[in-house]
């Protein structure tokens, strides 16, 4: 569908229309297709009829398409889509910046913040962003902005003043003109069309896209597995967790099994509902609630890639659709991978339950058991590490990982280059290649990750009766982390816990 020409991917219009005319759902969100004679863009799967080859031009992101002057369809509503997988693969700077994108940063901290973090000068991101996605670093969150009024106006009953700056949007006025612009329609018709449901404020109920075939359920076996006392909390089908965000504290509750049945090849959707201290988080929870579902993931293109693979095929064949689970947080992902360092995973969770206890900072959630936000790195890296309940040369790694982390020297956000972040993390005292490559594994989202020295790994490999030694783990490129998430799942246990509060309960306080 794209070729890669240095740094810039180049959509190739016969094969993009091909796409089209099959309404190929795999390439929703991985390119958007104009229409010179309506003046609307729309999703590679649209079921409008088909547009002759020569009214159309394709675009490499929803802001290239509205940038060129082209409406949102209001039929498919392509900006309601899963992100394009090549962000994480190919992992460039254009993909780094469209995640900081997505968490708000343009928003909070202007095109120089975004700039400074990637470590270019603004004008020379604009141009790299042009280049590679169409559309400079404000019409990409312009875009973003859009899509998430739009979320709120359709699911929430929440003021269009509420909505405007919930979003991200500076004034009333721009977030009117955006929403005629993108839509081509008022706020109130939005509404209109979809209905005003109840909400309380301060809560927003969404779906969150998903493309299929979608492993939920063993989704929730690994988070439950994985659970800290006090920010995690799970029950028959769902998942909830506390959330550390810019503008306060937050969680979000997830029915991860909702999307399991979906057809394969088709969009599916989570349902999720997050309640947030202040509404101008609701872009950066969302964000960060797809990290963690690996929601950008192509199951499709990752499943047939193992398709004849004597050990991986039929693991993919028994769980089609299984997903690399992700963070919302990369320093509590980095700090989790420490203390688990050569323990096992009951021994971790109980020493990470006692630091979120002692350290975490404690919040009313209205969930049972979920009580604490997980402490930050600046608390951490005042902590003696002798107080720590693990050896003392780990609380050292630990304390002075947190240290690097508060100042920003190690950046785990998804916006740090991958080597660099992997080169610092191992100059640190204490962190081995196992620890480095486990979090660009799950905080910074690299679909090809192999851990050989990981015990997991060998105890799955001689339950299924194969040797280290036999494997050719660069085969699976680039999808290893998905091979090492299958060879996991089959020591997985069946982990949901005891439902923590009655499905038709709040599913998160104020």
């Amino acid at each position: 569908m794209t070729s890669s020409s240095g740094s810039r991917a180049v959509l190739d219009p016969e094969s993009c229309y091909r796409a089209v005319k099959s309404r190929d759902r795999r390439f929703d969100g991985v390119f958007f297709t104009a229409v010179r004679t309506t003046g609307i863009y729309c999703r590679p799967s649209c079921p409008a009829r088909t547009p002759a080859y020569a009214n159309v031009t394709f675009h490499p992101s929803a802001a290239a398409a509205q940038a060129a002057g082209y409406r949102a369809c209001k039929r498919c509503l392509p900006d309601a889509t899963p992100g394009s997988p090549d962000w994480d693969v190919r992992a460039t700077a254009a993909g780094r910046a469209m995640r900081l994108i997505g968490d708000g940063v343009v928003d909070r901290e202007g095109v120089d913040g975004l700039a400074g973090r990637l470590g270019y000068t603004p004008r020379h991101l604009t141009r790299l962003l042009t280049a590679e996605l169409g559309a400079g670093p404000l019409a990409l969150a312009r875009a973003r902005r859009a899509q998430n009024a739009r979320v709120l106006i359709e699911t929430t009953d929440l003021g269009y003043a509420d909505v405007a700056f919930a979003a991200g949007f500076s004034s009333v006025r721009q977030f009117n003109e955006t929403m005629r612009d993108v839509y081509d329609a008022s706020p109130t018709q939005l509404r209109g069309r979809r209905g005003r449901p109840a909400a309380t404020r301060g809560t927003v109920s969404l779906r969150l896209a998903v493309r299929s075939p979608f492993a939920g359920e063993a989704l929730l076996d690994f988070l439950a597995h994985h659970l800290v006392p006090g920010v995690e909390a799970v029950g028959e089908g769902w998942y909830a967790r506390t959330l550390d965000l810019p503008f306060g504290p937050g969680c979000v509750r997830l029915e991860v099994g909702a999307a399991d049945r979906a057809e394969s090849g088709a969009t599916a959707f989570v349902p999720a509902t997050f309640t947030l201290t202040d509404l101008r988080d609701t872009g950066a929870a969302v964000e960060r609630t797809r990290r963690l579902l690996d929601a950008d993931c192509d199951p499709v293109a990752v499943d047939a890639h193992f398709a004849g693979d004597p050990l991986v095929g039929p693991l993919v064949r028994r769980r089609p659709g299984l997903r690399v689970p992700g963070q919302v947080d990369g320093d509590e992902l980095a700090v989790r991978a420490v203390v688990g360092q050569q323990v096992s995973v009951a021994g971790a969770r109980t020493v990470t339950g006692r630091l979120v206890a002692e350290h975490g900072r404690r919040v009313e959630t209205g969930v049972p058991g979920l009580t604490h936000l997980f402490p930050d790195a600046e608390t951490l890296a005042e902590v003696d590490p002798a107080s720590l309940p693990m050896p003392r040369a780990r609380g050292r790694a630990l304390v002075g990982l947190a240290a690097a982390l508060a100042r920003r020297d190690i950046a785990l956000d998804r916006g740090a280059d991958r080597d660099g972040v992997r080169s610092a993390l191992l100059a640190q005292p204490g962190i081995g290649p196992w620890t480095a490559d486990y979090v660009a594994l799950r905080a910074l989202g690299d679909p090809d990750v192999f851990l050989p020295t990981d015990l997991g790994v060998r105890q799955a490999l001689t339950r299924l009766g194969r040797d280290l030694a036999e494997l050719s783990p660069a085969a699976w490129r680039p999808w290893r982390s998905y091979a090492l998430l299958h060879l996991w799942q089959t020591l997985m246990p069946s982990a949901t816990v005891a439902t923590t509060t009655p499905s038709g309960g709040a599913p998160c306080g104020p």
